[in-house]
């Protein structure tokens, strides 16, 4: 919040900012009620900066479960499992790729009519 302030006066009026939540701010889970506060404010943030900032648009990607290298600390095994149950989870039914997310984020930095919206690339993770 405070570097998106601090730096506004520097992006040009048709400029943006994309910001990260994640599907727990979307998604109730036991064991994630950190995650989830932190997830959910900033979408909150998301919608109260592109208010204060416009015309500069702000938006957020809220990416599911993602083969990024994130989970590689479960072991094979475990990220095996992780993995299998994720996708039985979510609509798309399967895990999603960085490439998908870094998609997301050109898509929210280049389309000059979007601002004030948390992207949901999670597969339909949220909505099961």
């Amino acid at each position: 919040m405070m570097l998106a302030k601090r730096f506004a006066a520097q992006i040009n009026r048709d400029g943006s900012f994309v910001l990260f939540s994640g599907f727990p701010a979307f998604k109730i889970n036991v064991g994630f009620l950190g995650v989830a506060i932190t997830d959910g404010a900033v979408d909150f943030l998301t919608r109260s900066l592109a208010v204060e900032l416009a015309p500069i648009r702000v938006n957020a990607i809220s990416p599911g479960v993602i083969d990024s290298g994130a989970w590689d600390s479960l072991g094979e095994q475990g990220k095996r499992d992780h993995f299998g149950n994720a996708s039985r989870t979510n609509l798309a039914q399967r895990i999603g790729t960085a490439e998908e997310v870094a998609d997301a984020v050109l898509f929210a930095m280049t389309n000059t009519f979007l601002s004030g919206v948390t992207l949901k690339v999670d597969g339909g993770q949220h909505l099961t």
